[in-house]
């Protein structure tokens, strides 16, 4: 059940991405949905792994990797708009690369291995497509200016703060030797 919730994000990945790239390919209302659809799915698919006793490494990478997807390509989109920087979305494959990679391999660990940094980057990497979608919203149309002003500000934060991440992960064998 919990892999099926984490399917349900990953099938919307193209549908966000293309529908931020194309602000006209369907209503904004219906990108908003689509965004609370993959966040609540990212929300229940661990409390439902661990209810269920079914959680696992695999179910831990298929989570990631789906979350890694679903936001690097909502923010390509939304870069192809101008709105954001197109380095996030990049930065974003660097760092999980550099995730799975050291967890699997210079860790070696059969599950993935968070930092803090990460953690909290992987929770707000969303809300740029949140802010963004809804920035398109009818009924908020007068806050447009200041929420794609928002969302680019949290962009640029992101930056650097991926940076940050890939640099204190690629240091930390170093801290631990």
């Amino acid at each position: 059940m919990a892999n099926l919730l984490t399917a349900i994000r990953l099938l919307l990945v193209i549908p966000v991405a293309w529908g931020f790239a194309d602000p006209g390919l369907f209503p904004p209302w219906v990108l908003v949905v689509l965004i609370a659809v993959a966040i609540a799915s990212d929300y229940f698919d661990g409390i439902v792994a661990r209810a269920t006793n079914t959680a696992s490494a695999r179910g831990q990478l298929f989570d990631h990797g789906t979350d890694f997807l679903f936001v690097s390509l909502g923010l390509a989109g939304l870069s192809m708009t101008g709105l954001i920087y197109p380095l996030l979305p990049l930065l974003i494959a660097i760092a999980f690369t550099q995730y799975v990679f050291d967890s699997y391999y210079l860790s070696k660990q059969k599950r993935l291995r968070m930092s803090f940094l990460g953690r909290w980057n992987g929770v707000f990497y969303f809300a740029p497509l949140v802010i963004a979608a809804s920035a398109r919203l009818e009924f908020l149309s007068s806050l447009e200016t200041f929420l794609n002003l928002s969302v680019s500000i949290i962009a640029y934060s992101l930056i650097v703060s991926t940076v940050a991440s890939i640099i204190d992960r690629a240091i930390a064998p170093l801290r631990n030797a």
